[in-house]
Order: C-alpha cells, then structure tokens, then sequence
C-alpha cells in the first residue's frame, strides 16, 4: 500500500469537518415571496460576504407555479466555513426570506 499524499486534518484544523475545499464557488438557494426589493436585498446581503459577488453573472431566479414565491440561487465565493455560516445566518434572518438551503 502507498502512503497517502495528503496528511490527516487535524483536530484543530477547521477543514477537518468541512467537504468543501475553499475558495469555490458556492450556490445558495433563498426562497421567500414575489415582491418588489427581494432580489436587492439578497443581492445586497451576498455582497457582504463576498465583495466580487457580481448579480449579473451569480443569480439564478425561478418562481412557482402559481407566481407567489421566487426561488433566487445566489452563487457566491466561499472562503471559509465561517463565512458560509455567516451568510445563512444573514439571509435567514432576513424578513422576506421563509427558506434558505
């Protein structure tokens, strides 16, 4: 058998516990109501996170069926695990958003 290349994470490393590798780039589903300001406002709070984060080339929109609701994928650039965690928090915590994943 061969040794492995790469050496096992350790206890303090904080990719131990993570499948991503950093930076990459990171889609975010946000689900929330059709209304007006939605896409801005989780456009804006992306940008928080992520200063290059560019709407024009990094949304993907899809409303439901009956129009009520609009799912936004935001793909951002996620360089840490802490920042993803931050993100969430972010857009949960937004009133307009019901969903997150």
């Amino acid at each position: 058998m061969s040794a492995s290349i790469h050496p096992p994470a350790s206890a303090d490393d904080p990719r131990r516990d993570s499948l991503i590798e950093y930076p990459s780039r990171f889609p975010i589903k946000v689900m929330g109501a059709r209304a007006d300001g939605f896409v801005h406002a989780l456009t804006t709070i992306a940008r928080q996170f992520d200063p290059g984060f560019d709407p024009a080339t990094s949304v993907e929109l899809r409303e439901s069926k009956a129009g009520n609701y609009l799912g936004v994928t935001l793909t951002v650039t996620a360089t840490s695990r802490e920042q993803l965690d931050d993100l969430y928090r972010a857009l949960s915590g937004h009133p307009m958003v019901k969903v997150v994943l």
